[in-house]
């Protein structure tokens, strides 16, 4: 049973190095999504199939971009593994996908410091501003944590990403 245990880490392991380079799935290949991959110092969001990227986007995070959440309010962007749980339209940031931040490792980090680790982190497009446009967003970190996209391509993200896909949040 053990050795069930390590291959199945090994496997886990080699897909959450996936290569970056963009591969279209191979025709009557199935290209779902099994992994969301996040990496904030490139500010980019790639959605990753049987270990192979199939589109990234240019994504703003946190205004505190630099270290991993550590408690509500600090404007930081979670770091880690998650999933994306659930999903719905916002009146104000277009469509939205939740993270399940916080991991029981942020709960620990957050309580051990008498401090809440903060919950509602999300995968969503822009507001719909009348005075700033759409570009003025994505060219930023602007959130209070949450990772956002251009509508559109968060319109992208939300038909090919179902609910209960890891997402990995790396440095």
């Amino acid at each position: 049973m053990r050795w069930f245990f390590v291959v199945i880490c090994g496997l886990f392991i080699g897909l959450s190095h996936a290569s970056t380079a963009v591969i279209p799935a191979p025709a009557g290949q199935d290209s779902t999504v099994h992994k969301v991959l996040v990496v904030k110092s490139e500010r980019r969001l790639s959605l990753i199939s049987f270990g192979k990227t199939l589109k990234s986007y240019r994504i703003s995070l946190g205004k505190q971009p630099e270290g991993a959440k550590r408690y509500e309010g600090d404007q930081r962007t979670p770091e880690g593994f998650y999933w994306l749980d659930w999903r719905k339209s916002s009146d104000k940031y277009n469509l939205s996908m939740h993270v399940s931040y916080p991991n029981a490792r942020d709960l620990t980090r957050a309580n051990k410091h008498g401090l809440r680790a903060g919950s509602m982190i999300m995968l969503h497009g822009t507001p719909l501003d009348e005075e700033y446009p759409e570009w003025f967003f994505h060219s930023l970190d602007w959130t209070e944590g949450c990772i956002a996209l251009k509508n559109t391509d968060m319109q992208e993200i939300w038909s090919l990403v179902k609910d209960g896909t890891l997402i990995e949040i790396r440095p």
